[in-house]
């Protein structure tokens, strides 16, 4: 009962965090592989999962409010399409300890980013 409670609880804290546009999925991975045992891969496959339900209740809401560039969406769009084909397919081939430790370094340095950001 209590791991049901705790991953509910995950949940929506990831929840809030990827309505506000945060990436709860970084924390959804830190918790399943770190907190369930759960393989790199298979939390990363289920992220991926989670993602798509989670933005697409989200985007309405940022479009409503106009954070949302519309002369930007195809480049990224296509850019993000094709980057992360290729990304996947990398993650295939790679040691699941190389990924967990580039997972962890880009982490570490979005974190360093963000605490050492001036106000804008």
């Amino acid at each position: 009962m209590l791991d049901w409670l705790v991953a509910a609880l995950v949940g929506a804290a990831t929840g809030v965090l990827s309505g506000l546009g945060v990436g709860g999925g970084s924390l959804l991975l830190i918790y399943m592989t770190n907190f369930t045992g759960l393989a790199q891969p298979l939390a990363q496959g289920i992220n991926l999962l989670y993602f798509l339900p989670a933005a697409a209740t989200a985007l309405p809401a940022h479009v409503k409010n106009g954070y949302v560039e519309r002369r930007a969406l195809i480049p990224a769009i296509c850019a993000g399409l094709a980057c992360s084909a290729l990304a996947a397919w990398a993650a295939t081939g790679m040691d699941v300890e190389a990924l967990r430790k580039c997972f962890g370094v880009f982490l570490l340095i979005i974190g360093l980013r963000e605490l050492f950001r001036e106000e804008q």
